[in-house]
């Protein structure tokens, strides 16, 4: 059974950090391409940040130079680390999983930047 399961949310204020982590089980995480994406209220969902099975890693234009993907092959886990968050980094996040043909959603965790 596949479970991505996000955690690290909360509410944090402008200017801080939060680190976020994608537990994953049930793929093969060495070869998954892993991906955070965003919801924010009343927006459609949207792309954040990938990393590829070879550590190349891409990020939307927004928070480029702030937000950080990493992943842990260890333990099947990705992270994303935000930094200097802003108030329109408020959204549900989620991770997925591509692996070959194969997709898989987490279910999210919100984060919230508010002073």
């Amino acid at each position: 059974q596949v479970q991505l399961v996000e955690s690290g949310g909360g509410l944090v204020q402008p200017g801080g950090s939060l680190r976020l982590s994608c537990a994953t089980s049930g793929i093969n995480f060495r070869i998954a391409i892993m991906s955070w994406y965003r919801r924010a209220p009343g927006k459609e969902r949207e792309w954040v940040a990938t990393i590829t099975s070879q550590d190349t890693t891409a990020y939307e234009d927004a928070v480029k130079g702030r937000f950080t993907i990493s992943r842990d092959i260890a333990y099947n886990t990705v992270y994303l680390q935000m930094n200097g968050v802003r108030p329109e980094d408020t959204a549900v996040y989620y991770c997925k999983a591509a692996v070959l043909r194969d997709e898989y959603w987490g279910q999210g965790t919100q984060v919230t930047v508010s002073s």
